[in-house]
C-alpha cells in the first residue's frame, strides 16, 4: 500500500495531537493532581504513536512510546509529576514537533533523542515512583494462553476499579474480541482503526496483546479489549464491522458479577471466566461477521437498531486553502455581475426580471455568507501555541510571567491567520525580554513579582485588533533616541521635532536594538521591523503605546477578511467612496451652526457626548467638493473601539455588497484608504478605512 496517499492527513492530525499535548501539559502543570487531564494527554500520545507506527516513522513512534510509559504510571497513580518530569516531557514534545517538521520537509522523521529517552528511562527506573511496592498489580496481567485459551486476559486491581466505577455510574463496559481477515495486509493499521473508533467515543482500559505488540503486528489474527463506551452494543458492533478487512467481532456487555470473574486470581483459567460471563451474566453477545454477511442482514439490523440514538460522529473534512481561494475568486466575479444586474433591472423596470434578480440576490447572499464563513478561523488556533512559549522563555530568563489570553474566539480570514503567527511571536518575545523586569527589579519598583502579558483580540468595524500589553518597564525614550541617532535612523535635528508616539515607532526601524547583549531571544536588531513589514503586507498596521515604568502596548490592526464586505456608498462631488458598514454607528444631517470649535478642533454634540468632526473631502483632497459652502452636511458616525467620530460627506448613495481589491504597490499606504472595489456600473470606488480617521 502506498502510504504517501495518507501523508498529508498524518501531518495534519499529528500537528493537532501535538498542539493538544502542549495545551494539556500546561494545564496539568497548574493542576498536577487532575487525572482527567492525564487521561487526555495519554490518549493523544497513544493515538500519535499508533499513527506514526502505521506510517513507518519508527523513531517518532518509539519516543512517543517512552513518553507514554511515563504517562501510564502517572494515570495509574504510581508516579507524581514534578518539574523534572514536566521539563522532560516538554523536551520530548519539542523533539516530536521537530520530527514532524522534518517529515513535512520530505525527511524521514529521524532525530537524535538519546538524551531525552535516557531521561524518560531514569524517571521510570529511579526513585520517582511513589509507593511503588504497594502499587503493584494484585493479579498478573495475562494467563499465558494455550492453544485453547488464546486471547484470554485478566484485569489488575486498578483496571478492575476503573471498570467497576464506570458500571456503578451507569456507563457501558464491554469486552470486545476482534478478528481480522486471513488476507489482511496491514493488521496493525486495521487494529489502529478499531482503537481510534473506540477512543473517539470512549476509553480503552486494557488490550491483549499489548498496544505495542499490536502496533508491531505481534499477534495472529485477533485481539481483544476492555472498553468504556456510551454507545449501545449494536452500534459498536456495526461500526467495527464497517471497518475494512475486519472478519468478526464479539461485543460482550459486562456487569459487576461478570467483572468480578475476570478479576480473580491467575490460577483460574481466564478463558473459563469469559465463557461464564456469556452463560451466567445474562448479558448480550453480538457477533459481527464479514462484510458480505453483514450486507445481507442489513435490513434486519436496521430494524433492530432504529430506536437507538445515532452516535455523534465528527463531520468535518480538510480542504486545501487554494480551493477556497478559487471559490472566493469565482464568487467575487459573480457578485460584481449581480450588482450590475440589479442596476439594469432597476433601469428596465420589468416585473419578471425584477423578481428573478431579487431571488438571485437572496440566494447569492446566502451563498456569500457560507463562502465567507468557510474561510474564517478563530485566532485561538494561533494563540494556543503561546502559553508554552512564554513558560519556556520565562524559565530561561528566571522571570515570573502570567500570560492572559482574551478574545481567542475572534475570527479572522484563514489567509491572515496563516501569516500572523510569526509577527506575534516577535512581539511576545520582545515583551518577555525587554518589557517584563526580573523578580528583583519588580519588587524594587513596588510591583508584584509576577509580570503580566495580556494577549487580546477583538473586532472593530471591518478589522480585527490584536493587542500585546505588558506591565513592565516601558520604553526608555531617551535611550531609543540616542540609539536611533547613533544608527543613523534620524538626525539630531529631526530627533528634536519627534513626538512621543513617533519616538516609540522608531523601534520598528530595520536593525534597531537597544539590547545590551545579544541572546538567543533578542538583541540582534531583527524582529520588530519584520513585524511591521509583514503586517503591512496583509493590509494592516501596528502601533505602540508606552509609559515608562508602567508598561507597553502593541496594537496590531488587521483586515477581518480579504474578500467581500457590506458597505455604505457615498459621494464627494463626482467621486464615489465606500465605507464599511460594520464601522458605521448611524447616519444623519447636521447644520453649520451645530458645529462647535474646541481648541481649534471641530466637534458636535452626539447622543449626550461630544465627538470630533472629520472632513472626508479635506482628508482626501477632493477636487470638486467643499463642505464649507454647505448650510447642511450629511454625516456618517463611525467608531473604533470606544472612540467615535462624525465623517462629513456630500451625498448618500446606498448600501451594497462590495468585493475588496488591493491598490497594488504603487498606491500602497495612502492615508484613510484600505482598498478599492468595482461597482455595478463598472466604475471604481475607493474604500475608506474609518480606523485611520479616528485618532
Amino acid at each position: 500500500m502506498d502510504m504517501n496517499a495518507y501523508l498529508s492527513m498524518f501531518i495534519d492530525e499529528s500537528n493537532d495531537h501535538l498542539q493538544a499535548l502542549n495545551e494539556n501539559l500546561l494545564k496539568l502543570e497548574s493542576e498536577p493532581g487532575e487525572l482527567s487531564i492525564v487521561q487526555a494527554i495519554f490518549r493523544s500520545a497513544h493515538t500519535l504513536k499508533g499513527m506514526s507506527a502505521t506510517m513507518g516513522f519508527e523513531d517518532l513512534a518509539a519516543l512517543t512510546h517512552e513518553m507514554e510509559n511515563v504517562l501510564d504510571l502517572v494515570r495509574n497513580s504510581k508516579l507524581k509529576m514534578d518539574s523534572f518530569i514536566f521539563d522532560t516531557l516538554f523536551k520530548g514534545l519539542d523533539a516530536l514537533e521537530a520530527m514532524v517538521q522534518d517529515i513535512v520537509g520530505g525527511g524521514t522523521g529521524k532525530a537524535d533523542v538519546t538524551a531525552i529517552v535516557a531521561s524518560l528511562q531514569v524517571i521510570l527506573k529511579s526513585d520517582y515512583k511513589s509507593g511503588a511496592a504497594s502499587a503493584q498489580p494484585v493479579a498478573t496481567e495475562v494467563v499465558k494462553p494455550s492453544a485453547g485459551t488464546a486471547g484470554a486476559m485478566l484485569l489488575d486491581e486498578f483496571q478492575s476499579s476503573v471498570l467497576l466505577q464506570s458500571i456503578e455510574s451507569g456507563q457501558n463496559v464491554y469486552h470486545i474480541q476482534v478478528s481480522v481477515r486471513d488476507n489482511c495486509v496491514l493488521k496493525a493499521a486495521r487494529a489502529y482503526m478499531v482503537f481510534d473508533l473506540l477512543e473517539r467515543s470512549g476509553e480503552i482500559v486494557k488490550s491483549e496483546p499489548s498496544v505495542q505488540d499490536i502496533e508491531q503486528e505481534k499477534f495472529d489474527l485477533s485481539f481483544s479489549v476492555f472498553t468504556i463506551s456510551p454507545l449501545e452494543g449494536a452500534d459498536l458492533q456495526k461500526q467495527i464491522s464497517d471497518i475494512s478487512e475486519i472478519e468478526s467481532a464479539v461485543v460482550t456487555l459486562l456487569d459487576q458479577e461478570s467483572l468480578a470473574m475476570l478479576s480473580q486470581s491467575p490460577a483460574a483459567p481466564a478463558i473459563d471466566s469469559v465463557a461464564q460471563v456469556n452463560e451466567t451474566a445474562a448479558v448480550p453477545v453480538i457477533e459481527a461477521q464479514s462484510q458480505t454477511a453483514a450486507t445481507a442482514a442489513a435490513p434486519a439490523a436496521q430494524a433492530s437498531t432504529s430506536s437507538a440514538p445515532a452516535p455523534a460522529v465528527s463531520r468535518t473534512i480538510r480542504v486545501d486553502i487554494e480551493r477556497l481561494d478559487t471559490l472566493m475568486n469565482l464568487f467575487s466575479e459573480l457578485l460584481i455581475d449581480r450588482v450590475r444586474l440589479e442596476q439594469l433591472s432597476s433601469e428596465i423596470k420589468r416585473n419578471d426580471l425584477t423578481e428573478t434578480v431579487e431571488h438571485m440576490a437572496r440566494v447569492s447572499s446566502d451563498l456569500q455568507n457560507i463562502v465567507l464563513k468557510l474561510r474564517m478561523v478563530p485566532v485561538e488556533s494561533v494563540f494556543n501555541r503561546f502559553p508554552r512559549m512564554i513558560r519556556d522563555l520565562a524559565k530561561s530568563l528566571d522571570k515570573k510571567i502570567d500570560l492572559v489570553i482574551s478574545g481567542a474566539e475572534t475570527e479572522l480570514d484563514r489567509t491572515v491567520i496563516d501569516e500572523i503567527g510569526d509577527p506575534l511571536v516577535h512581539l511576545l518575545r520582545n515583551s518577555v525580554d525587554h518589557g517584563i523586569e526580573t523578580v528583583e527589579e519588580r519588587i524594587a519598583a513596588g510591583k508584584s513579582e509576577t509580570g503580566t502579558i495580556n494577549l487580546r483580540a477583538y473586532h472593530s468595524g471591518n478589522h480585527v485588533f490584536i493587542e500585546v500589553e505588558e506591565d513592565g518597564r516601558g520604553i526608555h525614550k531617551e535611550r531609543v533616541l540616542k540609539t536611533a541617532i547613533k544608527n543613523g535612523v534620524v538626525t539630531e535635528e529631526e530627533a528634536k521635532k519627534l513626538t512621543n508616539d513617533e519616538i516609540n515607532m522608531l523601534i520598528f526601524a530595520a536593525g534597531f536594538s537597544t539590547a545590551d547583549k545579544i541572546s538567543d531571544i533578542s538583541g540582534r536588531g531583527v524582529g520588530l521591523d519584520v513585524v511591521r513589514s509583514k503586517i503591512t503586507s496583509l493590509g494592516g498596521n501596528v502601533t505602540v503605546d508606552s509609559a515608562q515604568g508602567r508598561g507597553t502596548k502593541f496594537s496590531v490592526q488587521l483586515p477581518l477578511t480579504l474578500s467581500i464586505i457590506s458597505a455604505m456608498l457615498v459621494k464627494l462631488g463626482s467621486e464615489k467612496y465606500a465605507i464599511p458598514l460594520s464601522s458605521i454607528v448611524e447616519t444623519g444631517i447636521i447644520r453649520k451652526e451645530q458645529v462647535l470649535h474646541v481648541h481649534g478642533n471641530r466637534m458636535i454634540e452626539f447622543r449626550n457626548t461630544i465627538i470630533p468632526v472629520v472632513s472626508l473631502s479635506k482628508v482626501l483632497d477632493s477636487p470638486d467638493y467643499n463642505e464649507d459652502t454647505e448650510e447642511e452636511t450629511e454625516i456618517v458616525v463611525v467608531r473604533k473601539g470606544e472612540k467615535w467620530a462624525a465623517v462629513t460627506v456630500d451625498e448618500f448613495i446606498g448600501q451594497s455588497e462590495i468585493v475588496l481589491k488591493t491598490l497594488g504597490k504603487y498606491l500602497a499606504n495612502i492615508e484613510a484608504i484600505s482598498g478599492a472595489t468595482i461597482l455595478g456600473d463598472g466604475y471604481v470606488a475607493l474604500i475608506i478605512d474609518p480606523n485611520a480617521l479616528i485618532k
